[in-house]
């Protein structure tokens, strides 16, 4: 707790305007207006699975930061007078009447921690915006509808070339955005440029000139190192200011992204950081290290910002293309070589150091050269160790998936492999990779099909989350297990499903075949949703008939599953037997049409 003397008053204006501190500035025996805002937390459980490539394993413990809608019109616990700003040749009112340069004087005396955070602020003031989301996901039990709207609220700051960047989840699957910049009462409408959900980043933008008047971008600066000390800007829960909290940096290395489902270099800090945060920067001096974006549940302030080179590489691959294009992966899966028995077997040398690889995604360029079993030992000239780390700065190593992660899409890498006791150089092309399994379908509409009321779905995980929280354990195992595991074998691959039967004289007696996997139409294996619509609808067979997992068969006659579909179509107030992007390009502009209207 810091303690300021009665000469110093005068400087508490200066010092609290539009601070939310963490611990109250006293004067004399009582304590000044920069009392710690009321903390208001809610964690939302997560429950994000891995998938293939630089999608890793599940992340139930993290939960991203975005407030609910009370916060629109929540009270103020600390509000800031309008118009408190101080000239630079003015006296500052107080008690003793002290001047400005007497001030100037008394605040180098103050800890650190205050002056930080004065810095950032003084920074953020023009730059940090408030943003105002009105959402509405898809029901994926039945995709045809859309779930009721919900507002939530966020932080974004201002970067080069009139843009705001924020987080991902704040406006996924967004239906409006409003923004609003500190002092004004105004919100302004924006609109999202790009998203990238992997990397939990968007950026938004403005066409209002009024706007932008005043404003002011943000520098990125570079990766802090240990026990640097970094200010988080925000408008979290709690009040409707802006807010500054203060922390160190804990750790830097991969980490799950809850709302991507990916595993991404991230910054550890001890700062507090609640929802409505998100998208805020975290300022260390007077440049941006990293963006605020999720804490962990369970524990107190610890929270994680995304650093410099993840934001750099996400804007780049935006300037270069146009919109998102996604990290790369090289799709394998990696076994750590630490065991002496399992060196010797694959004849590593007592020096030599590298990982096993024991699974290879088909659609990845890595399969063309390198095959189960090889020993990676180093990465573009980086050796890589027997725990799959490389080095990284001053004495700290990470995982060598940050430096695939890090590579521009189309980007070559060379690998030196052990195979069968002798070395080989290898060139790889890398690029983005899609598990079979979606594992999130942000700002899109499913798809789906219906034909005489069976519905007929492409797996995502999100439609597994719809069974609750505990989705691992409540939805169809068999799905699950498909879902986390299987990898494609064919581009444009995806898992379909007859996700439930709207019941009709007509598919009496296949309702209990719900749940299973669409092998076969016709005798045909199916590719995709497409795929089966096609072989549904272009069939000159008098009967078509679905072959399903565990061998179950659906034989329906074409004509009276045609005529019974619109049938089924009205009684349940469905407008049409398909999402809008399995029709084909001649009738799409009029399907839009009518969805519109």
């Amino acid at each position: 707790m810091l303690r300021v003397g009665s000469t110093l008053r005068a400087s508490r204006r200066l010092l609290n305007r539009q601070l939310h501190f963490q611990c109250p500035i006293i004067a004399g025996d009582s304590a000044i207006a920069g009392i710690a805002p009321v903390r208001h937390r809610r964690f939302i459980p997560f429950n994000y699975s891995s998938s293939f490539g630089n999608i890793s394993a599940s992340a139930s413990f993290f939960s991203t930061l975005s407030s609910n809608s009370s916060i629109f019109n929540a009270p103020n616990t600390e509000r800031a007078e309008e118009n408190d700003s101080v000239e630079p040749n003015l006296s500052v009112a107080g008690d003793a009447g002290v001047a400005l340069s007497e001030v100037e004087r008394v605040v180098p005396r103050l800890s650190d921690g205050i002056l930080d955070a004065y810095l950032a602020i003084e920074l953020a003031l023009d730059s940090v915006v408030k943003i105002f989301t009105v959402s509405s996901s898809p029901n994926y039990f039945l995709p045809w509808q859309n779930k009721s709207q919900r507002e939530t609220t966020g932080s974004g700051f201002v970067i080069p070339g009139k843009r705001i960047l924020t987080n991902a989840h704040v406006v996924a699957d967004h239906t409006f955005v409003l923004v609003r910049k500190h002092g004004s009462p105004t919100k302004y409408r924006a609109t999202v440029q790009a998203v990238g959900h992997e990397c939990d980043l968007a950026i938004l933008v403005v066409e209002s000139e009024e706007f932008w008047e005043g404003m002011n971008s943000l520098d990125l600066g570079d990766v802090p190192f240990l026990q640097e000390a970094v200010s988080v800007v925000g408008y979290p829960q709690g009040g409707d200011n802006i807010s500054v909290t203060k922390g160190v940096v804990s750790r830097v290395e991969p980490t799950q992204y809850v709302h991507g489902a990916s595993q991404l270099l991230a910054i550890q800090i001890d700062a507090a950081i609640n929802p409505g945060n998100s998208g805020g920067p975290a300022i260390m001096g007077d440049k941006v290290a990293g963006v605020a974006f999720q804490n962990l549940s369970g524990a107190e302030n610890i929270g994680y910002i995304i650093p410099v080179p993840v934001i750099k590489h996400f804007i780049a691959g935006v300037e270069e293309r146009g919109e998102y294009a996604g990290f790369c992966s090289l799709g394998l899966s990696c076994q750590p070589t630490e065991n002496a028995q399992i060196r010797e077997y694959f004849q590593m040398q007592s020096k030599m150091t590298g990982v096993l690889v024991s699974r290879i995604n088909p659609l990845s360029d890595a399969s063309r050269v390198l095959k189960k079993d090889d020993i990676i030992l180093s990465f573009d000239g980086v050796p890589i160790a027997s725990d799959g780390t490389v080095p990284f700065r001053n004495r700290e190593r990470i995982s060598f998936d940050h430096l695939v992660s890090m590579k521009k899409p189309n980007e070559t890498a060379e690998l030196k492999v052990l195979r069968n006791g002798e070395v080989h150089d290898f060139k790889i092309t890398l690029h983005p990779l899609q598990p079979l399994v979606p594992v999130h379908q942000f700002d899109k509409l499913p798809s789906y099909f219906i034909f005489a009321g069976l519905v007929f779905i492409p797996l995502t995980q999100p439609f597994l989350h719809e069974y609750g929280e505990e989705w691992y354990n409540t939805s169809p195992r068999r799905l699950c297990e498909r879902a986390l595991r299987e990898l494609p074998k064919k581009p444009g691959e995806q898992f379909i499903i007859l996700s439930q039967v709207l019941m009709d004289d007509i598919n009496a007696g296949y309702e209990r075949l719900a749940e299973l996997q669409v092998k076969k139409v016709n005798g045909v294996e199916v590719l995709n949703l497409k795929h089966l619509r096609q072989l549904v609808e272009d069939g000159n067979q008098k009967n078509v008939r679905f072959d399903l997992d565990d061998e179950r068969v659906i034989v329906l006659n074409y004509e009276s599953a045609r005529i019974a579909t619109s049938r089924i179509l009205k009684r349940h107030r469905i407008p049409h037997a398909m999402s809008i992007d399995l029709t084909d390009e001649q009738n799409a502009a009029e399907l839009q049409s009518a969805c519109s209207t």
